[in-house]
């Protein structure tokens, strides 16, 4: 096991560890993205973005694209590279404002969260979409770890804080269970080749409708490379 640091709220930290990386000539086989904030106060990463956007999905998306040719180098036909990405259920009641899309306009934790968890959704079908149509051995799958007992929840109310605490034990799933669906995304032969699948509990699930959209999945794509500032290559294609 190998460290590097990685801010996923700073682009500037994302691409010096990028840079790190392929320094070390490495395969990489597995890409879990799975930093996240949630219902933190309105403020900003050091990029000038709300934060639940910036860190939950800009992050991964200029992280992803920025590996994906070490991805796409190290995947063979029979053993694919692999892009897990990690959302939540909030994506289902989720919306994608694509004209307010740091939530300038009003500001509320939950709907910036929950669009930061739909956003990831939809990067992770278009990401597929891209990947098949370049005939890439890269898979791209989303999962919904569930209610996991983690330090996530320390910006909810405290009266929701009591609650958890009183009732973790019997409605919450631990860390291990929680990671259990990505890790089974990572190394399972079940899911070997499978890509735009949403991962609950080891199975395949139905995401919300919204997330199937397709022109909202390349338009959001489009707007995300010009935040992040690469080059929007898919736009050639369909």
């Amino acid at each position: 096991v190998e460290f590097l640091y990685c801010d996923l709220a700073s682009m500037k930290s994302i691409r010096q560890f990028v840079r790190q990386f392929k320094a070390k000539n490495c395969p990489l086989h597995v890409l879990v993205n799975n930093a996240g904030v949630m219902l933190v106060p309105e403020r900003k990463t050091e990029d000038g973005f709300e934060e639940h956007f910036g860190l939950n999905y800009l992050g991964h998306f200029l992280l992803t694209n920025l590996l994906l040719d070490t991805l796409k180098q190290s995947g063979t036909h029979s053993h694919n590279a692999r892009i897990i990405t990690v959302s939540s259920a909030t994506h289902y009641v989720g919306k994608l404002h694509l004209n307010d899309l740091q939530s300038r306009c009003s500001y509320s934790p939950h709907g910036a969260y929950a669009q930061s968890k739909l956003a990831l959704v939809l990067f992770t079908y278009r990401l597929q979409h891209l990947l098949t149509a370049n005939g890439s051995h890269v898979t791209a799958n989303v999962v919904d770890p569930g209610v996991v007992n983690t330090e996530l929840y320390k910006h909810v109310f405290w009266v929701v804080k009591v609650v958890k605490w009183m009732t973790a034990w019997l409605f919450f799933k631990t860390p291990e269970e929680g990671a259990s669906t990505t890790i089974y995304a990572a190394v399972s032969p079940e899911v070997e080749g499978a890509g735009g699948c949403y991962l609950y509990n080891e199975e395949r699930t139905k995401s919300a409708d919204l997330a199937y959209d397709e022109e909202l999945q390349r338009r959001l794509w489009t707007e995300s490379c010009k935040m992040v500032g690469i080059s929007d290559e898919a736009s050639r294609l369909p």
